[in-house]
């Protein structure tokens, strides 16, 4: 796939396609795995994956047929599920290595690397925008919904995923995770959409299903806490942990709209009016 005219970077930014034929590299490494992102085919980081994925699958069909951008494509893996069904798919990362690696590893996906709060894109020029556990990431959440609102086509649609503060870091005045600099509740995310112009048009939330409500019982109350608590000890797993992390599937988690402020991720469908008017 070649990046067109219609999504190339404005001249007065100095952000570049990665896709171009002259800079072709051999396949990278797996991204390390490092508590940023995850990454498929590793084991112990299983639920979490699937645990994204289950997302991307329940959403992907709003995607058919439209030209796609994934705002933090981080490893790639969901951009490359998107392509299976998107005319076009952008990926965008800053991250040099993770551009790379989407370079290499998925080659239907054209990779761009800068800054969300400054998409090297031209106004109204993408359908969909996928934002996948990305925005708590960001230290301008604002700005880069607004840069959503610029390049998305009018009618076009933000499709967005992030923990839920009240429960992925509960009773903390800070994220828990070291890497995300602000989480949101359900209001805080329909606000930021608001205030970016963006009309609601869905929001639900993820939540365990009936097998992974099970293993919270097996696992002393908490099946998240019992991976947490191996993983910091810096030790090898206990087989029937990792034999229960490794067998999690997307079938095991619900998306539903009721009980958000009780979810686990928060999943919002937003629009772009038709009406519009870019200037």
């Amino acid at each position: 796939m070649e990046t067109t005219l219609a999504y190339l970077p404005r001249a007065s930014t100095n952000l570049s396609a990665v896709n171009d034929s002259s800079a072709q590299a051999p396949a990278p490494e797996p991204l390390p795995l490092t508590g940023e992102r995850t990454v498929p085919g590793i084991a112990e980081e299983n639920y979490w994956f699937r645990r994204h994925e289950v997302v991307y699958r329940a959403l992907v069909e709003r995607c058919r047929d439209r030209t796609v951008l994934e705002a933090g494509s981080g490893e790639g893996y969901g951009a490359n599920m998107i392509a299976d069904v998107a005319s076009n798919v952008l990926g965008l990362d800053y991250d040099a290595s993770a551009a790379a690696h989407v370079h290499a590893r998925y080659p239907r996906v054209t990779m761009l690397r800068g800054n969300l709060d400054r998409l090297p894109l031209a106004d109204s020029s993408i359908d969909v925008v996928v934002n996948f556990q990305v925005i708590e990431h960001l230290w301008d959440q604002g700005a880069f919904l607004a840069e959503v609102h610029r390049v998305l086509a009018p009618g076009g649609i933000l499709l967005i995923s992030t923990p839920n503060r009240i429960t992925f870091s509960p009773g903390r005045d800070t994220p828990l995770n070291p890497f995300h600099t602000r989480e949101l509740d359900a209001a805080e995310l329909t606000e930021l959409l608001v205030d970016a112009r963006l009309e609601v048009d869905e929001l639900t939330g993820v939540r365990h299903g009936r097998t992974l409500a099970a293993l919270d019982a097996k696992h002393g109350g908490s099946f998240i806490d019992a991976q947490i608590e191996r993983a910091l000890a810096g030790e090898p797993w206990p087989a029937e942990l990792t034999e229960d992390v490794a067998a999690v599937s997307i079938e095991d988690f619900d998306i539903t709209a009721d009980r958000i402020d009780d979810s686990l991720d928060l999943v919002a469908a937003a629009r772009k009016s038709s009406s519009t008017v870019i200037g």
